[in-house]
């Protein structure tokens, strides 16, 4: 993993998160970058792990899935331990550490009784956490995935932008289309004809069925990447609480705000869950005063500064290089 990169990588990097999958043609044309230079570039990026290609499959294609974000308060001197073990979770989508004693997840459940067995059964028996809550997500606001860290042109994020997904109702998933998510998520940038290999469909329906997917939103294709590469020194965790008569109007204009990363609405004390990246302490001071200063009757607010992320997009973080 690198330890820095410079202005060409890091406008490389930013595109690849808003389109993981394209193709170093078209990434060329949208950059303006020689299509050699650039894959001369980025193949090392992906060989040493600095950057990694996967996917996050949409719950609400899974009807059993619960997705839930959990705060536990630690031990101080357990935190990272309790960290590291739910980062070893099959089922937690990212994994941060708040301060010095707070773990926060996001999971993918699967069902009531996997929720049951987490929150009654594996926390109360587990020494090092002293207590948790949990909010369960009831929306989760798309726009905040066309995030890129501010690095590009808005010429350029309109070209690359994936836009939003065509498909507002879930439809079933065919079997085909569950073995190409997994797929997918082992490898985001898997050629179509090694997907068409592992799961035993010719290359044109590959490309067909993940083509629908992408389109339908049953899937998002995600580049993992450490965010301080592209100058984010700032992270934190908003929990908020606005009426429910303007939550589905303030969640959708967070999200497309460019230093909100991930909006959803959630239930518990609070009703909206924004996970923020802004390149300082001075640009999120701006954040709170100027963006969510200005919305209406908000009662109330908690801001957790993150202190370090075990795990992201489904996939924990590799060492950091030693010095």
């Amino acid at each position: 993993m690198r330890r820095q990169l410079d202005e060409i990588d890091r406008r490389i990097v930013a595109a690849l998160l808003l389109a993981p999958r394209i193709s170093w043609r078209a990434l060329s044309a949208a950059l303006d970058i020689p299509e050699r230079t650039l894959v001369r570039r980025v193949g090392p990026l992906y060989g040493d792990g600095t950057l990694r290609a996967t996917a996050v499959p949409n719950p609400a294609y899974f009807p059993d899935l619960i997705p839930l974000v959990l705060r536990v308060r630690c031990r101080p001197n357990r935190v990272t331990e309790v960290a590291d073990v739910m980062a070893r979770r099959p089922d937690t989508v990212w994994v941060d550490i708040l301060g010095g004693d707070e773990v926060c997840t996001v999971h993918f459940l699967d069902g009531p009784q996997a929720r049951t067995d987490l929150l009654l059964r594996q926390l109360v028996a587990t020494p090092s956490a002293t207590s948790w809550t949990f909010h369960e997500f009831l929306r989760i606001f798309p726009t905040a995935f066309t995030w890129s860290g501010g690095i590009l042109t808005e010429e350029q994020t309109r070209t690359l932008s994936p836009g939003l997904p065509l498909v507002t109702e879930p439809t079933p998933l065919r079997e085909i289309d569950l073995a190409l998510i997994r797929a997918l998520v082992h490898d985001g940038r898997a050629p179509y004809r090694d997907l068409a290999q592992r799961t035993k469909i010719s290359p044109v329906t590959a490309r067909h069925r993940v083509d629908t997917l992408l389109a339908g939103g049953a899937v998002r294709l995600a580049t993992e990447v450490d965010l301080a590469l592209l100058g984010i020194r700032t992270e934190a965790l908003l929990w908020m609480t606005v009426p429910p008569s303007i939550l589905d109007e303030t969640g959708q204009r967070l999200a497309q705000h460019p230093q909100v990363r991930f909006a959803g609405a959630v239930t518990g004390t609070a009703t909206l869950f924004l996970a923020v990246a802004a390149p300082d302490l001075a640009a999120l001071y701006t954040f709170l005063t100027e963006t969510i200063g200005a919305i209406d009757n908000l009662t109330t607010l908690e801001t957790a500064p993150i202190l370090t992320t075990v795990k992201r997009t489904g996939l924990a973080r590799l060492p950091a290089p030693r010095r």
